[in-house]
């Protein structure tokens, strides 16, 4: 059985090799169809039921037990995200392992189809560094995304020193601007 830890550097050397394989659209369609569709159907269903509650219940147990060092915020019709330390991008850091180019994408490859389906938006931004933040929202809230600490206050990750990295991936509306379409 493969470890916990041991699981991430296997999962970013499998997105490269998929991307070797047959392109970055086959990475995107592992992301939507192996992790969303089929490994994250308990995530789907409490999403997909409960709307905002299912994404407290999913990400507050998920992120406490993975450990990871985040803020969750709410606020009418928002709910957001603040990773501080993201255990699986910083163990890939820690340990020196660079298959993939953007392993950060991942989460945006299956929850951006999820929340898609789920009649959400997300604005997100992640620096490389194992730091990022999620806002979500209604399809029908045409809110554009809180500035730095508006919304988490001194959770707001981009107050951080090391917040600003020399790549900065922004998605707004889940869209990523280097891509100019939706998600799968």
């Amino acid at each position: 059985m493969i470890g916990c830890y041991d699981f991430c550097g296997h999962y970013e050397w499998t997105f490269e090799w998929l991307r070797e394989q047959g392109g970055h659209d086959l990475v995107l369609d592992y992301w939507e169809n192996a992790i969303y569709r089929q490994s994250q159907t308990h995530a789907t269903a409490l999403i997909l039921q409960k709307g905002f509650d299912g994404m407290r219940e999913y990400w507050g147990h998920t992120l406490e037990h993975e450990a990871a060092g985040y803020a969750a915020t709410e606020a009418p019709g928002v709910y957001r995200i603040d990773m501080h330390q993201c255990p699986s991008k910083g163990f890939l850091i820690r340990n020196g392992l660079v298959q993939f180019h953007d392993y950060c994408d991942h989460c945006m490859g299956w929850i951006g189809p999820l929340m898609r389906d789920a009649g959400f938006v997300i604005d997100h931004e992640h620096n490389h560094a194992g730091q990022c933040w999620w806002e979500i929202r209604s399809t029908s809230d045409q809110s554009a995304a809180s500035g730095p600490g508006e919304l988490a206050g001194d959770a707001d990750v981009r107050l951080r020193a090391d917040w600003q990295t020399p790549a900065i991936d922004h998605y707004d509306r889940a869209i990523h601007p280097d891509d100019k379409r939706p998600l799968p």
